[in-house]
């Protein structure tokens, strides 16, 4: 096996053909320089996706996975190797992506911020199946949409944990209504409390889901006092649903204000909002982002519930921020600091409409894996703001935007990695650009 690449993949070569070529093969749960056998799956003319049929040499790097699920879960991907590995392996991936896709090579070592790579989640999203004769709570396969029944989380924090043993003990005693489809959990900083959200089925009679849910929310909060609100939605996961474009909040029991302390200040962070998942490293994104960054104007996009916006309110003079989720910008204008503006627009529309009108000296982007697209990108060269920072979580895309930034006058002056999702390949990016 040759290497590690994006997407949690070993890149090997199969043997090679009457004309002397070797086909790329993909093979998950390897690592580089293992010796394997393989079962083909899938063969392209391009390319294969094989399964391990058996480990002929192993790495010195393998190590035996904490999680029984590992493999069959779709959650996790490097839990076979070393967290030091890891961090090495995403380092060299990153560097890879910028300098094939982007065409920028990296003359100095990238700075790595880890923490813990174990409890580090705050959020967890989890698939229900509630009926009379069976029950069961978990992710969904590896590759599949199928249920994985799963009663614990290495990567969840212990209160989220705590509460999917609630959830298992309930649905084991018949007290799971059958319309509930998703259960999200979400604990705050000090992982003190916790905020559930029920996703059930839109067919059928809603004020019989709200009994039925708002029973079991009263039976969770019962056995698990740290639950301070649970919010009733139709779900947007039903095939065919009418619900399909969207969810709607039909009730909630509880507090309707949840908070979430960070080094800038107490957040509100409603259910269905964008929020930060590694709760041990969000103070320090802030800071790798935020720190430094004084002057009259910010420009804040993708802004979220404001996690950027309120660092910055303290070193700016002014500050626009820029979310088209209407959950998210409705806690973005409750944690917008006294001198920032909140604005419901997509980034591509407020560029259009905002941009002349309003020159900031520094601009923060937060895209979706997605990231900026051409578009957004050319418009933020035009822009022209003396710094730009980048915060990405998918480095092909990444690549791509850096190539139109810097060919629109930016140049990358540091880069660092920060590793949000331990045990994934998931790599999370802040790339400071400045004019």
């Amino acid at each position: 096996m040759e290497k590690l690449i994006y997407g949690g993949d070993g890149l090997a070569r199969l043997p090679a053909d009457e004309q002397g070529r070797r086909k790329a093969v993909f093979i998950p749960f390897t690592l580089p320089g293992e010796t394997v056998s393989v079962a083909v799956e899938q063969e392209k003319p391009g390319f294969a996706r094989a399964a391990i049929a058996k480990i002929l040499a192993p790495s010195p790097e393998r190590i035996v996975p904490r999680c029984g699920y590992f493999q069959q879960c779709g959650g996790c991907h490097y839990q076979h190797t070393g967290y030091g590995f890891q961090l090495q392996s995403k380092a060299a991936i990153l560097r890879e992506n910028l300098q094939r896709l982007g065409k920028l090579p990296l003359a100095s070592e990238i700075p790595v911020h880890s923490a813990s790579p174990w409890s580090y989640r705050n959020r967890a999203r989890l698939q229900v199946r509630a009926q009379s004769w069976s029950f069961a709570l978990g992710y969904r396969k590896r590759s599949s949409h199928e249920l994985l029944p799963v009663e614990s989380c290495p990567i969840s924090s212990p209160l989220i944990n705590r509460a999917i043993e609630t959830v298992w003990r309930l649905g084991r005693a018949g007290q799971v209504p059958e319309q509930l489809r998703e259960i999200e959990l979400f604990a705050n900083h000090d992982d003190s409390q916790l905020m559930v959200e029920f996703y059930s089925d839109p067919r059928g009679s809603a004020p019989e889901r709200e009994r039925a849910g708002k029973s079991f929310a009263a039976r969770l909060r019962e056995e698990l006092p740290e639950v301070t609100s649970v919010d009733g939605l139709a779900s947007a996961t039903v095939r065919g649903s009418p619900a399909a474009a969207g969810v709607t909040v039909e009730w909630r029991l509880g507090s309707e204000q949840f908070s979430y302390q960070t080094a800038a200040g107490r957040l509100r962070v409603s259910g269905g909002s964008f929020f930060q998942v590694n709760r041990f490293l969000i103070d320090e994104l802030v800071a790798l982002v935020c720190g430094g960054r004084s002057g009259k104007t910010a420009l804040d996009l993708y802004a979220g519930v404001g996690l950027f916006s309120a660092a910055l309110g303290a070193s700016f003079d002014h500050i626009e921020a820029v979310e088209s989720s209407q959950s998210s910008v409705n806690d973005l204008q409750y944690n917008c600091p006294p001198n920032g503006k909140a604005r419901r627009a997509t980034v591509e529309e407020y560029l259009a409409s905002r941009a002349e009108r309003f020159r900031p000296e520094f601009v923060v982007v937060d895209p979706p894996r997605a990231g900026l697209g051409e578009r957004v990108a050319r418009s933020l060269g035009t822009l022209a703001a003396a710094r730009l920072t980048y915060v990405s979580c998918d480095p092909a895309t990444l690549a791509r935007d850096l190539a139109v930034l810097t060919a629109a006058g930016y140049r990358l002056e540091k880069l660092h990695l920060v590793d949000l999702f331990p045990q994934t390949y998931h790599i999370e990016t802040v790339a400071h650009l400045v004019r």
